[in-house]
């Protein structure tokens, strides 16, 4: 396809990416009466899924792909559920035309995926890769045809294994810099939206820091501290590289998994409680970035073990943002008290429901504690929910239906809590579901299925589950059914 055709494609799409033609295999749901109309969102809300390259790709060594650190991790015995690793996941590298068409089907307007690094870089840096760029030329194109606006997160862990140090070097921030600024140049004439990167915990914290996680280190404070901040500095410098080399006006901003503190009353007293916690609980990530400095709380916990600051990081880092996204999965209850933080983080009791992964907590009211206490801080732009959903014990039906009931009852309750932080005039934008598709659970393997698809990993069936009937009609009233 002609770029021209493709700034038309991209034009086209960021001024409507209207909801698509309902698919026959999805069960069609009774229209809410009365209730829906009570809960329904901003008009132009973007309904849409998030998945990530690594866990649903697949083709690993294909078309010049390079490994990624999470290749290497998982192939080392012991390190993901039953040795499993994402060399195939979902296959959607080859199958990506039906993943789309399960998005058409659905009705959504925008589409959160994630680029590989290490398709378009092998090494990381020097040489493109002009096959993998090919291959996310072809998705984006695709989805425009679809009419669905494509939402592109820059990095969700799969750095590339050929740069020394990974995070623990400065260096890998500049090649990340480079990374997105080529992205940017190549996709900006269709692409809107781009996200830096993913969760910071999860690639520095769980990777450097606990060792869970590629590349499965256990550094000490000092060390793990840096990798930290060489995080939040790829961050900066990705934003600015976004803006260096776009093709007209775009939005930028990040995926983050912040500490979401939901107050235990809601009286004047432990809703403080809740935003001082969120402030400082977020402090080496989400604060430093919006306020553009660390909290001198953070630096001085920290000691000697603080990390090295150069000249222009915090700059760079501090770079103004159109948007924040927020990954959504469980609360963190609090209460005001006398101590010197003002507040107290209330463990919960053994009885506490959670979902299949047992770190979420049923708590949906903290969908709307993330926006506000983020609001209320830091005035964001605009929020969008880049993250949201859980993982069920999905069975196939001998009829072949997947009653994912537990999902649904998860997904009804936060997007209730959702809509009150939108009805309430929070900047919320949009709301992506993860996930489109059941995939590589990273060190779950494949033994949690977080999608509103099951697959089938043995054939690459995909079955719409009841969550996604549910889905699909919801998106079409735009309110909660």
């Amino acid at each position: 396809m002609k770029a021209i055709t493709r700034r038309q494609l991209g034009k086209a799409a960021a001024i409507s990416a209207a909801a698509a033609l309902a698919d026959t295999s999805l069960p069609k749901l009774a229209r809410a009466q009365g209730r829906g109309s009570a809960l329904r969102f901003p008009q132009g809300f973007v309904w849409g899924c998030a998945t990530s390259a690594y866990q649903i790709e697949g083709a690993v060594r294909e078309d010049g792909r390079g490994p990624s650190i999470w290749d290497t991790f998982a192939h080392h015995s012991g390190k993901t559920y039953r040795g499993q690793t994402g060399d195939v996941a979902d296959n959607s590298y080859h199958l990506y035309k039906e993943d789309i068409r399960l998005l058409h089907n659905l009705g959504v307007s925008g589409y959160r995926l994630s680029i590989s690094w290490p398709r378009i870089f092998p090494e990381g840096r020097g040489a493109p890769n002009a096959s993998g760029l090919d291959y996310y030329q072809r998705v984006v194109d695709e989805l425009l045809a679809n009419r669905i606006a494509p939402y592109i997160t820059l990095f969700h862990w799969d750095l590339p294994q050929a740069l020394p140090g990974g995070w623990q070097s400065r260096s890998t921030a500049m090649a990340y810099a480079d990374y997105a600024g080529y992205v940017t140049r190549n996709l900006s004439d269709r692409v809107q939206h781009f996200m830096t990167t993913n969760e910071f915990g999860c690639f520095t914290d769980l990777g450097y820091r606990d060792g869970k996680f590629a590349p499965g280190l256990t550094l000490p404070p000092a060390q793990a501290n840096q990798v930290r901040h060489h995080g939040i500095l790829a961050h900066g410098l990705g934003v600015q590289a976004v803006r260096a080399n776009a093709h007209s006006a775009v939005q930028v901003g990040l995926a983050e998994d912040a500490k979401v503190f939901v107050p235990v009353i809601e009286d004047q007293a432990n809703i403080e409680a809740a935003r001082r916690a969120t402030r400082d609980r977020n402090a080496q990530f989400l604060t430093t970035i919006l306020e553009g400095q660390y909290p001198s709380s953070y630096l001085q916990g920290e000691g000697a073990n603080a990390p090295r600051i150069e000249a222009g990081d915090m700059k760079a880092i501090g770079s103004p943002l159109d948007f924040v996204g927020l990954n959504v999965y469980e609360p963190n209850y609090v209460r005001a008290d006398d101590s010197s933080s003002g507040y107290a983080i209330i463990e919960p009791p053994a009885s506490f429901p959670r979902m299949a992964s047992p770190w979420i907590l049923v708590g949906p009211e903290c969908i709307y504690w993330a926006v506000r206490n983020v609001c209320d801080l830091w005035h964001p732009r605009g929020i969008y929910i880049t993250e949201n959903g859980c993982s069920s014990d999905d069975v196939v039906t001998s009829s072949g239906r997947v009653d994912d009931t537990d999902r649904l009852m998860f997904l009804r309750n936060n997007l209730t809590h959702l809509q009150r932080a939108a009805g309430e005039g929070y900047p919320v934008k949009g709301y992506f579901l993860w996930s489109l598709l059941d995939n590589f659970e990273w060190d779950d393997g494949y033994s949690k299925r977080f999608g509103i698809h099951y697959v089938d990993f043995a054939t690459q069936k995909r079955i719409p589950k009841l969550s996604a009937a549910w889905y699909r009609e919801m998106i079409a009233n735009n309110s909660v059914v």
